[in-house]
């Protein structure tokens, strides 16, 4: 989430400053005290309108997945989803089997992709206790982002540790804290359920049936076996490079193979969630001509957005984000009593980490390479995270990658006193912004009228 400075329409953006929220009114007030579009500043609505298209763009192509526009693959994807058997073993204490864990400690089979991103409460999670971190085989330690419009990304998760769909779900489906299973146990479970789909896609897949070539591994197996205090794994996990069991056995061609067939995976994932949208909402009638869509506090709240704090420096565009990545002095707290992710470097080590894969955007798993991984990297991406899609923003549980910030009006005092003083790395961008009582309060209701319809009801279950 990103605060910046004025953004002013006739010239382009200069000094990026935050994320999240923050804002100012550009003295565009009726001689009554109300603002109305009739008499706003010209450059006030005109940055409006740039947050607000008629009709809001399509996701832009994605070189990286030759899928990502198939219906198809689409389809197969939205299955993958709600797919819980690609996971292996529950391993926190915590899996409990109550309403708040996906299972019980031991468990396999629990984890899929709709567990921390629930379709009914904005693809965010509202299942795990506290709503905060998510709690899938294991605790993870960042808030798990809602998915809506997140096929307006090229550079995925907070800090841009994967710069493609396809690439992701190995994040997934191989953290111990996530599905706790391996690229080798997800390839047989791909053929032994969803062969024919898959095969009508992306061709033939091999015969992981044959234990000459691809030795067996079962749920219970796969993955890590124990985990430290801290939710990492305290030996190889099993079913991946480094395991130093089946998956280093295979041949390099088979190894390759394996890989692809998760990677196709990603692609079908990839070309589902593109169309996950929030869609428009009261704040996008109004620009259109409603003047009663919106209440005088939340246009003042949309006049302050793009003036006195200049949220839409960084918040910018349609989807209210400009897809990079900002140090706002947060000082992380503890969430889900136990949880404090100190020393995060943020994009300086995400980035650095996508840099050096081999499933990144410009290898062989790649469908094409348009560029969007960065060549080189400054410092100030040290405590940087990317700026969130603002869009049905209110709907969430908690805020900011650390999931310790509980509500909006919580998120502008972050922003209105600078974030934090100290107890991050890098350098904080932000500076006071002197908002009133009354000025927060109109931001929030702002805020408020980016709630849209959600995606279409076909697209939150299972096909």
């Amino acid at each position: 989430m990103v605060r910046g400075e004025f953004l002013r329409f006739s010239s382009s953006i200069t000094g990026l400053v935050g994320a999240f929220l923050s804002v100012s009114i550009l003295g565009a007030c009726g001689s009554d005290g109300q603002s109305t579009k009739e008499n706003e500043e010209p450059s006030t609505m005109d940055a409006l309108r740039e947050l607000s298209p008629a009709v809001l763009p399509a996701p832009p192509p994605d070189v990286t997945n030759g899928y990502a526009e198939d219906s198809s693959a689409a389809r197969f994807g939205q299955r993958l989803f709600f797919e819980p058997r690609f996971a292996g073993r529950l391993l926190d204490g915590d899996n409990d089997g109550s309403e708040n864990a996906l299972g019980a400690e031991g468990d396999t089979g629990k984890v899929a992709c709709a567990g921390c991103h629930l379709p009914e409460s904005g693809f965010s999670d509202t299942r795990s206790l506290h709503q905060q971190i998510s709690l899938a085989a294991a605790w993870g330690i960042r808030r798990a982002p809602s998915l809506l419009d997140v096929g307006q990304s090229h550079l995925l998760m907070w800090d841009g540790r994967r710069d493609g769909f396809y690439n992701q779900v190995f994040g997934v489906l191989e953290s111990e804290a996530e599905a706790n299973s391996s690229r080798l146990f997800v390839a047989y479970q791909t053929r032994a359920l969803h062969r024919t789909e898959y095969e009508a896609i992306f061709g033939p897949m091999p015969d992981f049936s044959d234990e000459t070539r691809f030795p067996p591994l079962t749920a219970a197996e796969t993955g890590c076996s124990r985990i430290s205090s801290d939710s990492k794994c305290i030996e190889a996990k099993r079913g991946m490079p480094g395991d130093g069991a089946e998956y280093d056995s295979l041949s390099e061609a088979d190894q390759h193979a394996v890989t692809d067939v998760v990677a196709n995976l990603g692609k079908a994932l990839g070309a589902y969630q593109r169309l996950l949208s929030c869609g428009q909402g009261r704040f996008d009638a109004w620009v259109a001509g409603d003047e009663s869509a919106l209440t005088e506090s939340e246009k003042a709240g949309a006049e302050l957005f793009v003036g006195k704090a200049r949220c839409s420096e960084c918040h910018s565009g349609p989807f209210l984000s400009d897809e990079q990545f900002h140090n706002v002095g947060l000082k992380p707290e503890t969430v889900a009593t136990v949880f404090l992710d100190e020393g995060d470097e943020g994009a300086a080590k995400g980035l650095a980490a996508a840099q050096q894969d081999e499933l990144n955007s410009k290898g062989t798993f790649s469908d094409g390479d348009d560029g969007r991984l960065p060549e080189e990297l400054g410092s100030e991406l040290l405590g940087a995270f990317r700026t969130p899609r603002l869009r049905c923003a209110s709907i969430r549980p908690s805020y900011m990658h650390t999931g310790h910030v509980r509500t909006l009006e919580d998120v502008v005092a972050f922003f209105n006193r600078g974030g934090d003083p100290f107890g991050y790395p890098g350098t904080n961008e932000l500076t006071p912004l002197g908002l009133t009582p009354e000025e927060r309060a109109d931001l929030v209701a702002f805020l408020r009228t980016l709630d849209g319809p959600g995606p279409a009801a076909e697209l939150l279950q299972a096909p």
